[in-house]
Formats: C-alpha cells, sequence, structure tokens
C-alpha cells in the first residue's frame, strides 16, 4: 500500500474520462487503484470522435446530474482534459472538486495542427472543435487541477512530429501546463503508460486527497 495519502473514503465521486479513439474501460485499472483507498471512482464513456468536445461536455453534464453527490472530482485522459474544461464554464452549478488531467494537450496538439491541415484530418473527426487547437476555455481560478505529463517519448507522434523531444510520445511536455493550474508533474512513463502506470496512480491520489503532487522521491506504488 501507499504511504503517500490518508487512506480513508473520500466524499463525492471521482469521474474517471478517457482520451481519443478509447471507452471507459481503458480508465478501468486507474480506477480499481483508486477504490482500493476508499474513492468512488466511476467509469464515463464518450463519443470522442462523432461529437464535438462542447456535445461531450453537455453529455459528461447530464451523466454527473444522475448522482447524487456533495461533490465530483475527475481524473482526465488526453482528450478527457479539454472535455473538463468545457464542463467547467458551462455548468457552474454543479459541485466541482478537484481534477486530475493526464497527458492533456492544454495548449492544443501540434500533431492535431499538423494532420488537421492534412489529406488525413477525417481521423480527427468532430473532436478538433474547440480544444485540440488551442481554442479551449480557460480554466476558472476557482477550482484546483493537477497536470501530470509523460516524458517516455514512445509513440506515433515521434513520427509525425520528429521535433518531439520531451513528450510522452503524443503530447508535448510543454503542451500540458495551463494557465491557472494548481501543480504540474512530469513522470517518465507513455501517453498510454499514462492509464496504467501505478505511480501515476499515486500520484493521482496525492492530488486528491491534498491538492498537490508528491515532487519527493518516496513514491510507493499499489
Amino acid at each position: 500500500m501507499s504511504n503517500l495519502v490518508d487512506h480513508t473514503a473520500k466524499p463525492g465521486i471521482v469521474l474517471l474520462i478517457h482520451g481519443m479513439y478509447m471507452h471507459g474501460l481503458c480508465m478501468q485499472l486507474l480506477a480499481r487503484r483508486l477504490r482500493r483507498i476508499g474513492y468512488q471512482a466511476v467509469l464515463f464513456s464518450y463519443p470522442s470522435l462523432s461529437a464535438s468536445i462542447p456535445d461531450n461536455a453537455r453529455f459528461l453534464q447530464n451523466f454527473i446530474q444522475s448522482f447524487d453527490t456533495p461533490v465530483v472530482h475527475f481524473v482526465a485522459h488526453s482528450l478527457g482534459g479539454l472535455v473538463v474544461r468545457h464542463l467547467v464554464v458551462e455548468a457552474l452549478h454543479l459541485p466541482f472538486g478537484r481534477t486530475v488531467t493526464l497527458g492533456t494537450p492544454h495548449q492544443g496538439s501540434h500533431i492535431a495542427r499538423e494532420i488537421h491541415v492534412s489529406r488525413l484530418k477525417f481521423i480527427l473527426g468532430r473532436s478538433v472543435t474547440q480544444g485540440l487547437l488551442g481554442d479551449a476555455p480557460p480554466w476558472p481560478a476557482n477550482l484546483e487541477l493537477g497536470s501530470i505529463a509523460g516524458t517516455l517519448n514512445v509513440g506515433i507522434g515521434r513520427y509525425i512530429n520528429t521535433n518531439l523531444v520531451a513528450a510522452d510520445g503524443t503530447v508535448a511536455v510543454a503542451e500540458t501546463f495551463l494557465q491557472g493550474m494548481t501543480d504540474h508533474i512530469c513522470l517518465p512513463v507513455s501517453h498510454t503508460g499514462l492509464l496504467i502506470s501505478p505511480t501515476v496512480a499515486v500520484q493521482v491520489a496525492a492530488f486528491l486527497a491534498a491538492g498537490r503532487f508528491r515532487h519527493d522521491t518516496t513514491i510507493h506504488s499499489y
């Protein structure tokens, strides 16, 4: 077990939101790890290609309203973080807690921009709308957000953008910064690895518990 967080049940729910081309089940391992330490982790699935980011934010809002909960926290991978950004500015009445984003291109995605102006733009579907090009809404100053970036540069992004140095293979570290965020940390994992790394799970739990990541070297996974 980890010694990083208080292992008691936390109020409210934690919604886990997947990224592009994925399904909620991709977040199952991370959800299981959070449940072990007392969180009520819930998976949310949405049509990442056939619906726009604002539309998916509205789907998420409707999903949240089906729960009777005092607070809702978010753990969002990649595109899912942009969905949350739209949600928090459109549904101010909801009981928002803390948000952790995993490899979310808050500054927009260079790779998405390259694809968007190519013959392959169709593979982005409607997900490019108001987000992947860097035009997502600003983050509210009153909400806590922690951003985790991967630095294991393994993935298709290396072939699309050969200039990627500090990156997770898809999203550059520089793209994961967001004005108004509470904390930021880099971990040696790939974009997909963010979903399965036990160290990522520990850092997610730390931020949900205290609003800060653990920037020391005494990280114990569970």
